[in-house]
């Protein structure tokens, strides 16, 4: 299975983050499919680069993401990347009965 996840880059306490497609069982920096973009949370607001063309293409052919590239993803104005983020804590699922 593929996934959309974050690969840290960048110095240490510094970290800067690509945006790849990978399979689930590669290294958290190892190989990788496709760069989607890039994004970096010191700047106020964080910055997001990424190629929302090719994300919604690799979402269609079935990769996944990952909750925190859901919501960098979101945060980019991807909408079909909500889907994949989990309900907050505290929130009921289904309506409780009477």
């Amino acid at each position: 299975m593929l996934k959309i996840r974050l690969r840290p880059t960048g110095k240490k306490k510094q970290h800067y983050f690509r945006v790849v497609v990978a399979d689930a069982r590669a290294k958290r920096d190892g190989a990788f499919v496709d760069l989607l973009g890039s994004y970096d949370p010191h700047t106020d607001p964080p910055t997001a680069r990424i190629d929302l063309e090719r994300a919604r293409e690799w979402i269609r052919k079935g990769a996944q993401p990952s909750e925190a590239a859901a919501k960098v993803l979101r945060r980019a104005g991807l909408e079909e990347a909500a889907k994949f983020l989990k309900a907050p804590a505290g929130t009921a699922q289904s309506s409780p009965s009477e």
